[in-house]
């Protein structure tokens, strides 16, 4: 696993140990940021189930104005902290060990808000319609912001209709996809 582009370009980043996390492949990280290109410069990041953090920190290495990255796991986020060093990208970044929907509450008592939020929960769990319930409830996506979900292609997302929020697109890659969604 590594960084692809950007100023901390082909650093190698550490993963945790075991199978609890699956990194997003470069194969498919690239795809995504060539989606997200015209969307990072100097954007407000949020990098909900973050692992080792490898997509919060393509976003700070291709010119992401801050990160937010949230676990509530002490391994990954020492392996975050860590890969935040390797690169040298702490400066603009925030680790923050708990809940992802305790997270986009706290942020919005904290009044943060983000361009860009990327979710890339345990598949099959249901556990990103929480997280985007909670995001209706808390504002914490800017107007013209957008959300990603990383999830098994097979994973429905009917109730969106009951939120705030639409799917604009859809890019899928196998066994899994991206939905980005944005306000209605």
């Amino acid at each position: 696993m590594r960084v692809i582009s950007g100023i901390a370009g082909r650093r190698k980043l550490v993963s945790p140990p075991g199978m609890d996390i699956r990194p997003t492949t470069d194969r498919i990280k690239e795809t995504l940021f060539n989606i997200l290109a015209p969307y990072i410069y100097d954007s407000d990041f949020l990098d909900l189930f973050a692992g080792s953090g490898g997509i919060g920190i393509e976003a700070l290495s291709r010119g992401a104005g801050s990160a937010v990255f949230v676990d509530n796991s002490n391994t990954a986020l020492n392996c975050v902290k860590k890969n935040l060093e390797i690169t040298g990208l702490n400066s603009n970044a925030e680790v923050l060990r708990m809940d992802a929907c305790a997270a986009v509450s706290r942020l919005y008592t904290m009044r943060k808000k983000f361009d860009i939020i990327f979710i890339d929960p345990p598949y099959k769990q249901e556990i990103e319609k929480n997280v985007l319930f909670q995001l209706d409830k808390n504002r914490i996506l800017k107007e013209d912001g957008m959300i990603i979900v990383e999830a098994s292609s097979d994973t429905g997302f009917d109730y969106i209709e009951d939120t705030c929020f639409k799917i604009s697109r859809e890019k899928k890659y196998g066994s899994n996809k991206h939905l980005f969604i944005a306000y209605k």
